[in-house]
């Protein structure tokens, strides 16, 4: 069932995915032109952005381990730490140079589906969210792409935050998380890695057009 069909016992947040069956086209388009046009060991960097109190927590390395576990083999992951080695935040000199962005928020509590983004990830993601592969993780759900969750632009108004909420029924299997996946699949010396795809999307932003915007 998809996020535009009636979900049942009128809760809004049962169903597969928010993003209408276009956008999901358009997206899975999107990633498997990345995916083609990846050459032969090309590096694929993904960063995990997270709040100061998230990377000291003690679960950090275990958070860390598992979205390793989940992207792709050869997948190398940066963070704050690891980026800026003690040098000033500097995203416009890093953004460039990422193929995909991992995002972890604040839940509303455990094992909840709803995920606050503080002010500084909201806009690292807004930077990447048309262009590549941006990945919401979740305690149980592990990664969700962006685009099948429902976004909410939050207060304070000078410093907004962004309010995430994964569907209830999604599930690993989807269609956009393999594609995004296989975005991020790094291609190994004897080309092995995600197969050609001849549907691309004829740009990146295709499949953004008509969902609410992330402002």
């Amino acid at each position: 069932m998809h996020a535009t069909q009636m979900p049942t016992h009128d809760d809004p947040l049962d169903v597969e995915t928010f993003a209408r069956p276009e956008q999901q086209r358009r997206y899975t388009a999107a990633m498997h032109r990345i995916a083609a046009e990846r050459r032969t060991g090309d590096p694929v960097r993904v960063y995990v952005s997270a709040a100061p109190k998230t990377t000291t927590d003690a679960n950090w390395q275990r958070w860390l381990k598992r979205i390793t576990e989940d992207l792709p083999d050869g997948v190398e992951l940066l963070h704050y730490g690891s980026a800026f080695e003690g040098q000033p935040y500097a995203w416009e000199a890093l953004v460039d140079q990422l193929d995909g962005l991992v995002v972890i928020g604040r839940p509303k509590r455990l094992g909840s589906r709803v995920h606050v983004l503080g002010p500084v990830a909201r806009l690292e993601l807004r930077s990447m969210v048309a262009q590549k592969p941006v990945l919401l993780f979740t305690h149980n759900l592990g990664l969700v792409p962006v685009i099948d969750c429902k976004s909410q632009v939050m207060a304070p108004s000078e410093a907004p935050r962004l309010k995430l909420i994964a569907p209830k029924r999604w599930s690993r299997d989807s269609a956009t998380l393999q594609a995004a996946l296989d975005a991020l699949r790094p291609v190994d010396g004897n080309g092995q890695g995600p197969e050609a795809h001849r549907d691309t999307a004829d740009h990146l932003v295709a499949p953004f057009i008509g969902r609410r915007a992330v402002s």
